[in-house]
């Protein structure tokens, strides 16, 4: 099975563009995970007969969202985190909103094993929403993946929103505090990995540099390759070792993150 992750940006952008459409031609995704839809599934045509898709749309309109196209129907979807979890961490809203209510975590249940898509709330410029993140959002987000994981190993990925070591971004002393650097945001992957969950691209290319999935529109990024890796595959340990050939494709244009992909 392939299956890639990709922060769309927008999917009526996307499909507008052809993009899309080609992208799917050329990789022929047996699950293809998107956040950043920003839109509502009324809102568009599309016409890929080979998938189930299954959306999760923010109630803020052409904001956030996440959706799961596969060609093997999921034998459940679970949209958001678990009221308890939401309880015990306290994730509730700010002055952006309910991040709950932002279409942020679709989880599908397959015969052996969990894939789950994930939009990470962005801690802002001003780092105002890294609290909501670092010490609600994070903690509630790990806690849901040791949940699914008692009952199937766990594939999760999408745009985490950090980059979790200097390797990962392309000028990591000038973003020492910016929002995706910030020492917090950090310690949320290292959380991750330490609880058991292995960052895929990176187990496979330890030493990798210049490997990013997401640049600024500004002074030419993409073109210079001034870029972050944000986005991500990780899985649990259980079934880390039948994941191959972690990839990310710079080729792949129509938004300012590319797709992640593995094989298993």
């Amino acid at each position: 099975m392939k299956l890639y992750s990709w922060n769309v940006n927008g999917i009526r952008a996307v499909l507008n563009k052809g993009m899309l459409q080609k992208f799917i031609e050329e990789h022929d995704p047996d699950v293809l995970c998107l956040q950043e839809t920003k839109a509502e599934r009324g809102q568009f045509e599309i016409d890929f007969p080979q998938y189930e898709e299954h959306f999760f749309s923010a109630m803020k309109k052409g904001y956030s969202g996440t959706a799961i196209f596969t060609k093997t129907p999921a034998l459940q979807y679970i949209d958001g985190f678990p009221q308890d979890i939401i309880d015990k961490y306290k994730v509730t809203g700010d002055t952006y909103g309910d991040p709950n209510a932002e279409g942020r975590v679709i989880a599908a249940e397959f015969d052996e094993f969990w894939v789950v898509t994930v939009y990470t709330p962005n801690s802002k410029r001003d780092l105002s929403r890294l609290s909501v993140r670092h010490q609600h959002w994070d903690k509630a987000f790990l806690a849901y993946m040791q949940r699914l994981e008692e009952t199937k190993p766990v594939l999760f990925c999408g745009d985490l929103n950090a980059a979790h070591t200097e390797i990962d971004l392309a000028r990591p002393k000038e973003n020492r505090k910016s929002a995706g650097f910030t020492d917090e945001e950090r310690e949320g992957i290292t959380n991750v990995i330490d609880a058991g969950f292995v960052d895929t691209f990176r187990a496979a290319h330890p030493d990798t540099l210049g490997a990013y999935t997401w640049w600024t529109h500004w002074g030419n990024a993409r073109a210079n390759n001034v870029g972050w890796r944000i986005d991500y595959w990780f899985a649990s340990k259980s079934i880390a070792g039948q994941v191959k050939n972690p990839q990310i494709h710079p080729d792949a244009m129509g938004s300012d993150h590319c797709p992640v992909s593995i094989e298993i």
